[in-house]
């Protein structure tokens, strides 16, 4: 028997990558969407007509709980939330509701609909926040600085307590800062390279970026989505930290971006821009990933000079058509 995933913000960069890999193993994919006015799809265009849609909102436990018993999935992958850090200091209610309430309501559509499914929680490097030791693990205590990485630390913990109380295969990914061409533009390592790419091209004369010295453990989205599968394939569901475990810092992008596009002296088309510095910055992020290496047999396979050009690159060609 062929099985079901349904994966929530399939739409994301994340989703998109997670679709690709699942379709190749020979699942049955549904996504849920939410109802809008604009098209969304842009990431998972190509697979359009290998994807089932369900309209559903993290927001309403009655549609969540409606589409686990229409969908009757083997697997859940939760990847939908607010995840734009900056904007969670300006709405921190509705990160609060998405992000960590909305995992609540998945978590309890599968106690009641089918304990038996399989459960994936998106956690994230932000809980760690400002950092009780380096390099981070499963144990790490969490101190996070930002609304988002608040209501990911609840998400975390209800995922584990569920399965803790209930018995479910709940598992929690903690997965480090993962990056593609598919990356929204409003965060920091997009930005940069479609700031160079247009640079380069001629369409831009200066990038405007907030703290250049902020560190962190990048690694590329398609690798991280296969941990999330290898999760949930375990006999026994646990947490993984999942991570590159090597740490870089915003300049260092900066410079590998430009670098990637064949452009020397980056420094004079930097401008450094208080607006975009976070009220509360994470100044280092790294994890240690052996767990998943030791127990999942997961290793990166995209260093990080190679995701950067992979970026610009991607951006290179978007703008040139």
């Amino acid at each position: 028997m062929k099985k079901t995933a349904l994966i929530t913000g399939i739409t994301g960069q994340d989703g998109s990558y997670l679709a690709e890999f699942l379709l190749e193993q020979g699942y049955r994919v549904v996504g849920m969407t939410r109802r809008t006015s604009t098209d969304v799809h842009e990431r998972i265009r190509h697979l359009i007509d290998e994807i089932e849609f369900v309209s559903g909102d993290l927001l309403d436990q009655a549609s969540i709980t409606a589409i686990v018993e229409r969908v009757r999935p083997n697997e859940i992958y939760n990847l939908a939330a607010q995840s734009f850090v900056p904007t969670s200091w300006q709405q921190p209610v509705l990160t609060g509701e998405f992000t960590a309430l909305g995992v609540t309501r998945v978590l309890e559509a599968v106690r009641a609909i089918d304990p038996s499914i399989r459960f994936y929680q998106a956690s994230s490097s932000e809980m760690f926040g400002m950092v009780h030791e380096s390099p981070q693990t499963e144990t790490t205590p969490f101190h996070p600085r930002s609304p988002y990485g608040v209501a990911k630390v609840y998400g975390h913990w209800i995922t584990v307590n569920y399965r803790e109380s209930y018995g479910m295969y709940a598992c929690s990914g903690i997965l480090f800062n993962h990056e593609s061409g598919r990356r929204g533009k409003e965060f920091v390592t997009r930005k940069i390279t479609d700031g160079v790419a247009r640079i380069k091209l001629g369409l831009a004369k200066e990038l405007r970026l907030g703290n250049l010295e902020a560190q962190r453990d990048w690694g590329f989205a398609g690798d991280y989505v296969r941990a999330m599968w290898l999760m949930l394939q375990q006999d026994v569901a646990d947490d993984y930290v999942v991570a590159t475990g090597v740490t870089h810092s915003v300049r260092d992008f900066v410079q590998a971006a430009f670098a990637a596009a064949g452009i020397d002296g980056y420094e004079r088309y930097i401008v450094t821009d208080p607006s975009f510095v976070r009220p509360a910055e994470v100044d280092l992020l790294i994890g240690d990933a052996s767990k998943a290496k030791r127990v999942l047999g997961w290793e990166p396979t995209v260093d990080f000079e190679t995701l950067v050009a992979m970026m610009v690159r991607a951006d290179l060609d978007r703008l040139k058509t």
